[in-house]
C-alpha cells in the first residue's frame, strides 16, 4: 500500500491530531515530515529557537512509536513533490493554518498535488471554531468579542482524539536532514541559556501544565490571573502556539472544572475564545498583521524610529517605570510576559512614548517563545486603539497606579529589577546575563529616572488624540 505523507507544521503532537488519525485509518505506512520553508526561516529569534526545541521533542516522541520524522529544507511545494516521487506516496495530509501566508501557500500546494493525482486532505486542529463556521445573525464575521463569545459558548466541541497506539512506517524512511545543521536557534545568542530554563517543551510537558493548572491556579483564576507576582496563569500559550496541545483539550478540561462549580474556569474559556477571535479577524481581515485595522489611524503621528532613545530604553527595560521595566526584563529572560504586563508595556509604548505599535509588535516577534501571529497583531492593535474591539485610545494605563493595584508587595518588580537591591534574586540577575554586551547594562548601574513620567505621558497621549485630524 502506498504511504501517506503527514506534514507537521504548528501541530507538534500525536494526541488530538486529526491528520494523524486519518492517516492511520488508511492502514498504510505513514511518513511524518517537517519542512523548514520560507515561513520558518522568517521567524524571529525566540520563536525560531522554540520551534527548533519543539521539533526535536517531536522527533523523540515519534522514535518512541518506532516512527521517524523526516526533515527537509526548502520550498514546501518542491520538498513535497520530491518526497512524493521518492516514496511513491499517494496522499499528503496536514492540519490547517489560518494566517494569510500559510493559507496562500497551502492553496497552491493542494492544487499542484491534486493535479498530480495525489490525495490531499487538510484537517481542523489549531482552533475550536474555524472562521467560516461562525457568523453574525445578519451574516459576516464578528468584529466585537462579546457577541462572538455568546455565539459559541454553548457550542459542542468534539472530544479530543486519542494518541494512536501504533504509527505504521514504510520499509525504508526517506533520507532526512540534521536538525542541528539548520541552526534555528543561532540568533538567540546569549539569551538561549536562560530561556531554556523557563520553556516547557513538547506535548507531555503541555499536558502536565494543563493538569497542574486545572488542579491548582484555575481554582482561583478569577482573582489571581491579573497578579504578575503570583503563579496564577496556565502558561500554556507557548504550547498552544506550536500545537503541542490543542484548544479542544484545554476547553474540555476547563468545562469539566466549570461543571464542578469553578467560576474561574469560565474566564479561562473566554480567553480561549479571545484567541479564536484573533484568528477569525486574521482570516477575514489579514491586513491586521501590518496595517491599522481602522484605516483612519494611518493619519496618527506615531514615531516609527526604531533607533530612538525612547524605543531603545523601552525594549531594554530602562524606562524608569518599574512595572514596564520588570515586564520587559521578564520577556527577555523567559521568552514570555504576564498578560497584565503586556497591556502595560504596549500602552506605555504607543501612548506615553507615542511610538507605533508595529515596532512593539516586531520586538515581541523577536522575543516571545509563545509568539502567535494573530494574538500578537490583535493584542498590539487593541492596546494602541487602532484595532477591532480595541481599548479606547484615551484609556491610558498608568504604570504607577497599576503596580499599586497588581503588585502592592513588589514581588513582581523585585523578581526582575536588580538595581537597588542588596541581594537581587537570580531571576533579576539573569537579565544581565542575557542581554547583548553592547547594551552596556550592569546591575550596579543606578536605576534610571522615568524617560516619560506617567503623568506627562498621559498628557502627551491625550493631547495628540485631541488634535488628531480624523
Amino acid at each position: 500500500m502506498a504511504p501517506t505523507i503527514l506534514w507537521f507544521r504548528r501541530d507538534l503532537r500525536l494526541q488530538d491530531n486529526a491528520a494523524l488519525t486519518a492517516a492511520v485509518s488508511t492502514g498504510g505506512p505513514i511518513i511524518p515530515v517537517f519542512i523548514c520553508d520560507e515561513q520558518v526561516e522568517a521567524l524571529g529569534a525566540a520563536p525560531k529557537w522554540r520551534l527548533n526545541a519543539g521539533v526535536a521533542e517531536l522527533q523523540n516522541t515519534l522514535r518512541g512509536k518506532n516512527s521517524r520524522l523526516t526533515l527537509r529544507r526548502g520550498s514546501a511545494l518542491k520538498v513535497l513533490n520530491k518526497l512524493v516521487t521518492e516514496t511513491g506516496a499517494r496522499a499528503v495530509y496536514w492540519q490547517r493554518a489560518y494566517d494569510p501566508i500559510s493559507q496562500a501557500r497551502d492553496t497552491v500546494i493542494k492544487s499542484e498535488l491534486i493535479a498530480l493525482g495525489i490525495d490531499v486532505k487538510s484537517f481542523k486542529g489549531h482552533l475550536l471554531f474555524e472562521p467560516w463556521t461562525v457568523q453574525t445573525k445578519v451574516g459576516g464575521f464578528f468584529k466585537v468579542y462579546t457577541p462572538l463569545w455568546n455565539s459559541v459558548r454553548n457550542r459542542d466541541v468534539s472530544e479530543p482524539l486519542p494518541e494512536p497506539g501504533k504509527i505504521p512506517g514504510p520499509n525504508e524512511f526517506p533520507a532526512s536532514e540534521n536538525l542541528g545543521d539548520w541552526q534555528l536557534g543561532s540568533q538567540m545568542s546569549r539569551g538561549e541559556k536562560n530561556v531554556r530554563q523557563y520553556a516547557r517543551v513538547g506535548s507531555e510537558c503541555a499536558q502536565a501544565r494543563l493538569n497542574q493548572f486545572t488542579e491548582g491556579a484555575l481554582k482561583h483564576y478569577n482573582t489571581t490571573r491579573d497578579i504578575p507576582g503570583k503563579d496564577g496563569t496556565s502558561k500554556l500559550a507557548e504550547n498552544l502556539a506550536l500545537g503541542e496541545i490543542t484548544p479542544a483539550q484545554c476547553w474540555h478540561a476547563a468545562r469539566l472544572e466549570l461543571d464542578r462549580g469553578n467560576k474561574g474556569a469560565e474566564i479561562f474559556l473566554k480567553e480561549l475564545v479571545w484567541r479564536e477571535f484573533a484568528y477569525h479577524l486574521l482570516h477575514h481581515t489579514p491586513e491586521i498583521l501590518d496595517q491599522n485595522w481602522k484605516p483612519a489611524w494611518n493619519a496618527f503621528p506615531w514615531s516609527e524610529d526604531n533607533k530612538s532613545s525612547k524605543f531603545m530604553a523601552w525594549k531594554s527595560g530602562r524606562t524608569g517605570l518599574e512595572f514596564v521595566d520588570a515586564a520587559m526584563r521578564e520577556l527577555y529572560v523567559t521568552g514570555t510576559m504576564h498578560n497584565r504586563g503586556r497591556m502595560i508595556v504596549a500602552s506605555y509604548l504607543t501612548k506615553h512614548l507615542m511610538t507605533h505599535w508595529r515596532l512593539g509588535q516586531a520586538w515581541f516577534e523577536q522575543c516571545l517563545i509563545d509568539w502567535d501571529p494573530a494574538s500578537n497583531a490583535m493584542g498590539w492593535q487593541w492596546a494602541a486603539g487602532s484595532g477591532p474591539d480595541a481599548t479606547p485610545y484615551f484609556r491610558v494605563f498608568n504604570p504607577e497606579t497599576q503596580v499599586e493595584k497588581f503588585d502592592p508587595d513588589r514581588r513582581y518588580r523585585s523578581s526582575w529589577i536588580a538595581e537597588g537591591q542588596q541581594k537581587p534574586p537570580r531571576s533579576a540577575m539573569q537579565f544581565f546575563d542575557a542581554v547583548p554586551d553592547n547594551w552596556g547594562l550592569s546591575p550596579t548601574n543606578n536605576y534610571p529616572k522615568p524617560i516619560v513620567s506617567a503623568k506627562e505621558g498621559r498628557e502627551i497621549a491625550l493631547s495628540f488624540y485631541k488634535n488628531r485630524n480624523f
